[in-house]
């Protein structure tokens, strides 16, 4: 069959690369209209009931993660240079298109009781009438009077401040959110040399946006890094430009290709699926390896070009087809997960690797039948003596040292074993960031000053229309309850809420003593009930203040009632854990018959999404082990083989994960990738052992005679190919995230580990399951 198919591609080549030209074009037409993911929410599918409940705020509230704060430590705040200036910031980052409103200590207004109109009319803490430093003095004790905005805007303790930045929501998942986030950034950096004061930017926003572009710069370096490392690799393997052109021209196909399956499938290019492009060179060239090692053997052998490509395509056509199938199948069990993201990752690359068979059969054997044959100089690589001296090493302990290579493997796997039981799963929002990066030491900096931003949501829902309204003072009681509760917690910032308006409401109603910033008594709330009404003229005008903060926290049905808060980036371990308590007071709170208590906000679902993606990519390892022994157990027909087969790449994966738990390496969406992505690939070398050592097989040589053969034959293009896969990955290590910096480095890791396995324990268990010394081998050869 593969003989057939020799001769027809060579037949037919012109034709095949006219088709193949086509297809790349079209390709990389709709590869140029792929963009980039902004959304972190994704990784929950669209059942999970926290996803429910947070497309649910959003459609009451609106968008919950569209805060930028900006903030500044400093003692000279209210001095008169550092105020007016400071003032100005406020105002040109309120000018940049797609704000909607800033909030800060200059914009700060006081609530002022107007009997006449029974309303209550905001006034300016810090008006622009301000000239003088004794102004802005007296301003700013009247401001320190005003406890609502203690810990919402400045800490008093340390001196910190903070300017909140409300962004458009539609822009922030779109491309225009880099030109809005950048001109913001501008303005601050400017404000930091004329003041010489550092100001820290953090929140939703900016932590997407600035992402996004870091893996918009790590993909294209990353793509070319990796072509220049195989573009010198197989120069230096091959000693030919054109061999290195070829196999080039071959990955960079696959990565147009890559590019246009992710248009033609509808996704974006997120953290995940901006590493198929370099996965798809570094997986592609072992391709072009195991074709062009087998040509010029064959040439060597026969002398005769045409004889030689139909035989590299005869022997070499089935060991890549199942070696993309079983890459493929280790990226593709990601689709059979229920994270959005997950799937598309799983799709795009499982296809990608599997296309990339087709683009080597019809690409380089026409492209060979075309060119010069091969010099003398193209095969000296053959001849390797260092290499070889390499291979008599793994022969003779094979042979002779079966017993030390079992035992030096129960010791490791012992050793790896200990490690596992030290695993722990946890994933934090900034998780891959380096502690270095100025994002995540600016998130800290919030953190320490402000106890968090990342945006944590609890709405109070009454069950019934007016429900809050029937025992509202009740309802305030049992609210502030709650935020107080929240207040004691370390990890939770201040929160907003109806009972911090009414707090404000009743300050200012008695004529704004701070003292009065307390809860409404029950026999105060019917005179300032006329306070917190909305008025319909000021509600068709937009509002006043104590209006929009109503409208914004309590819905127009007087049912739901919104918590809003800020938290640390807890991580996923404990955030569980902390939902679970806030929900238990809740339920202490809350009569369940007459109230629902859910839990929501953009850190949670994110939280819980890489929760979720680390169970998903749990199940995927079962998925891709399962699989891809299905294939084995096809392609050789034995059951002994299979479990020659699996145990050199089971155990490189074990061993694996001991380091990750002797080194502290945690389980996450990066780290837990590393298996089945690794499983896939690695089994590739002992496919391409085992089919040699099956094709040799009924020639009359012994098990042990075809086993040296394999090492000897086999061992040249294996060692090369692991040396690519495995310098491949170690780009990687040079991201600027550190989850992509342990895929880097454990991947290798985990190569290196089953490259050994796979030359030295794979010939052993050969010798030992499937014969003695010296009885011939019976395994039989399947038709293709």
């Amino acid at each position: 069959m593969w003989e057939s198919l020799g001769k027809t591609v060579l037949r037919y080549r012109v034709l095949l690369l006219l088709a193949l030209l086509a297809v790349t074009a079209f390709m990389g037409w709709q590869a140029s209209k792929v963009k980039i993911n902004y959304e972190f929410a994704n990784a929950i599918p669209t059942d999970n009931p926290k996803y429910v409940a947070y497309q649910a705020f959003r459609r009451q509230f609106g968008e919950d993660g569209n805060l930028l704060v900006i903030g500044v430590q400093t003692d000279r705040f209210f001095q008169k240079s550092f105020f007016d200036d400071y003032r100005r910031l406020q105002s040109d980052v309120k000018k940049v298109a797609g704000v909607e409103g800033v909030l800060a200590v200059p914009g700060a207004v006081a609530l002022v009781k107007n009997d006449s109109l029974e309303k209550l009319d905001a006034r300016p803490v810090f008006p622009d009438s301000l000239q003088t430093q004794a102004d802005i003095d007296s301003a700013a004790a009247r401001f320190g009077a005003l406890p609502f905005y203690r810990g919402l805007l400045y800490n008093a303790d340390s001196n910190a401040y903070l300017m909140g930045v409300t962004i458009n929501g539609p822009l922030l998942q779109s491309p225009k959110r880099a030109e809005t986030i950048g001109a913001i950034v501008q303005l601050v950096e400017a404000f930091e040399q004329r003041q010489g004061t550092d100001l820290h930017l953090s929140g939703l926003p900016l932590i997407r946006t600035q992402v996004a572009l870091k893996i918009q710069r790590e993909m294209r370096w990353f793509t070319i890094g990796s072509f220049a490392l195989s573009a010198l690799i197989l120069l230096l393997f091959f000693r030919s430009i054109s061999a290195t052109l070829l196999s080039l021209a071959v990955v960079a196909v696959g990565v147009v290709w890559s590019f246009g399956t992710l248009q033609l499938l509808g996704y974006k290019i997120t953290l995940l699926t901006a590493l198929i492009p370099p996965l798809v060179v570094v997986i592609g060239i072992p391709n072009c390896i195991y074709f062009l090692n087998k040509y010029h053997t064959s040439w060597r052998q026969y002398g005769d070009k045409q004889k030689a490509l139909v035989q590299m395509i005869a022997k070499m056509g089935v060991v890549t087809l199942f070696c993309n199938i079983a890459a493929a199948i280790g990226f593709a069990v990601f689709a059979l997960t229920r994270s959005a993201v997950l799937k598309e990752f799983g799709a795009v690359a499982g296809i990608a690797i599997g296309l990339l068979f087709i683009i080597s059969l019809l690409l380089i054997p026409p492209v060979l039948a075309m060119t010069a044959a091969p010099k003398a100089g193209h095969l000296r690589y053959l001849d390797n003596r260092i290499v070889g001296r390499w291979l008599e090493r793994l022969e003779r302990w094979s042979l002779h040292h079966r017993k030390t290579i079992y035992l030096a493997t129960v010791v490791l796997l012992a050793a790896a074993i200990m490690g596992t039981l030290r695993l722990k799963s946890v994933g934090y929002i900034v998780d891959d960031l380096p502690k270095t990066d100025v994002i995540y030491s600016d998130l800290k900096w919030f953190e320490h000053q402000f106890r968090g931003v990342m945006p944590l949501e609890i709405v109070v829902d009454a069950k019934k229309r007016k429900g809050l309204q029937r025992d509202i003072a009740g309802n305030l009681r049992r609210i502030d309850s709650l935020v107080l509760y929240l207040k004691s917690k370390p990890y939770v910032g201040r929160t907003m809420s109806i009972t911090e308006i009414s707090k404000f409401v009743r300050q200012a109603f008695y004529e704004g003593d701070s003292s009065m910033y307390a809860l409404p008594s029950d026999y105060e709330l019917p005179a300032l009930k006329d306070y917190f009404a909305v008025k319909k003229d000021t509600a068709q005008k937009g509002g006043g203040t104590v209006d929009k903060l109503l409208r914004s926290l309590v819905d127009s049905n007087w049912q739901q009632a919104r918590v809003s808060g800020a938290m640390m980036d807890v991580g996923s371990d404990r955030l569980p854990l902390i939902l679970d308590s806030v929900q238990g007071r809740a339920g202490e709170i809350f009569d369940t018959a007459r109230y629902r208590v859910s839990i929501t906000g953009g850190s949670v679902t994110f939280l819980e999404g890489s929760r979720f993606i680390i169970n998903g990519l749990k199940e995927s390892i079962f998925w891709a082990f399962l699989l891809i022994a299905l294939c084995m157990l096809y392609l050789f027909r034995s059951f002994r083989i299979l479990l020659c087969s699996l145990l050199p790449n089971i155990i490189p994966l074990v061993i694996t994960a001991g380091v990750m738990g002797w080194v502290g390496v945690p389980l996450k969406p990066s780290t837990v990738l590393v298996f089945s992505v690794t499983l896939g690939i690695a089994i590739d070398i002992t496919i391409r052992f085992l089919v040699n050592y099956k094709q040799q097989a009924g020639g009359g040589l012994s098990v042990e005679e075809n086993v040296v053969s394999s090492i000897h034959s086999t061992g040249l293009s294996i060692i090369y190919t692991s040396g690519v896969l495995i310098a491949g990955f170690i780009i990687f290590c040079f991201s600027g995230f550190g989850g992509t910096q342990s895929l880097g480095w454990l991947t290798s890791l985990t190569l290196v580990v089953a490259t050994v396995a796979n030359l030295t324990l794979l010939p052993a268990l050969l010798l030992d399951l499937t014969g003695r010394k010296g009885r011939k081998t019976t395994i039989e050869t399947p038709r293709h």
